[in-house]
């Protein structure tokens, strides 16, 4: 074993302990959290969600390292912290770990991968290794981003599939006598179940109202802090209707059906693509097996029997 085997060994082994020591960090409750359990028993639960103590602990392992990809001005008007807020991260330490995430995985994903080409011994040296390399740590880099999307994808939907049901709600309880502010307030607590997400936002328009924030403004907040176009067209209808003097609940009727044909239409449009999205596996997995489960004993008897008869007549 070469000195450069042994370098890149012990490499290995030291990202493996401080990834082992990292876990453990993020497995165990952190110190105040523990005081706290002890002061008011075992048996309650800690401050804050699991999700935000995962955050905190990774923005503090990485910040070193995300300051040399974080921005330093300008991030609070960025298109990223809206995005932070589309997928309902309101954390004030998620920017710290998604960048300290973007640089670790840019930095040891492509360590890793070089260390297992040259310790296995791979085909692939020189300028397809550096290629090879250089596309994981872009992967790496980029990863961060995907997941991102993926959550502002799953929340916004979620939010637009039970948006027209939190209509439904909020027509009942305006119809029954209750007031915009008080018809919100109610939504929100029947919408826990079904759509936690939506739930929170619409708890979020409470308190804006009763912190004294103008109704338009709470409104227009919805709209930001969502990011779907569903809702920015109720806010709108919400803010006419207020200053047109029409009746809310007739509104919020129309809007709520048009909303469910619009989900409708979203479902037949995504059973319409199932065809072209099974072409590709069709052609290419399963039409070649078929083919050779069907044709395959008939070209073993033209080999055995035609090829030979034809050799021999010539």
């Amino acid at each position: 074993m070469t000195v450069l085997q042994i370098a890149f060994l012990t490499l290995v082994f030291i990202a493996f302990f401080a990834l082992a020591l990292w876990a453990l960090g993020l497995l165990s409750p952190a110190t105040t959290d523990q005081r706290l359990r002890k002061v008011v028993g075992d048996t309650a639960p800690a401050s804050g969600g699991a999700a935000d103590r995962w955050v905190d602990r990774v923005a503090r392992l990485t910040r070193p390292l995300g300051k040399l990809s974080m921005p330093e001005d300008g991030f609070e008007q960025s298109a990223l912290k809206t995005r932070f807020v589309h997928a309902g991260i309101r954390n004030p330490a998620a920017p710290v770990a998604y960048f300290g995430a973007k640089t670790v995985l840019a930095v040891a994903l492509p360590v890793l991968v070089f260390a297992i080409f040259t310790l296995t011994k791979a085909p692939i040296k020189g300028n397809a290794l550096l290629v090879v390399v250089l596309i994981v740590a872009a992967i790496g880099y980029y990863l961060p981003n995907a997941v991102l999307s993926r959550l502002v994808f799953v929340r916004q939907r979620e939010i637009f599939e039970s948006f027209p049901d939190a209509l439904d709600l909020m027509t009942v309880c305006m119809e029954a006598g209750l007031g915009t502010e008080a018809a919100l307030n109610r939504v929100a607590e029947d919408m826990r179940l079904k759509s936690r997400a939506l739930s929170d936002e619409l708890h979020l328009v409470t308190l804006e109202l009763r912190a004294g924030a103008p109704r338009e403004r709470a409104l227009r907040n919805l709209a930001i802090r969502t990011g779907v176009e569903e809702v920015d067209g109720f806010v709108s209808m919400i803010i006419q209707a207020e200053r047109f003097g029409t009746s809310i609940a007739q509104s919020l009727r129309v809007h709520a059906d048009m909303l469910r044909t619009r989900r409708r239409q979203r479902a037949e449009e995504a059973a319409a693509k199932i065809a072209l999205k099974l072409l590709f596996p069709l052609i290419f997995c399963i039409f070649p097996s078929l083919m050779l489960v069907l044709m395959g004993p008939a070209m073993i008897q033209i080999y055995r029997v035609l090829l030979p008869t034809m050799a021999g007549s010539q």
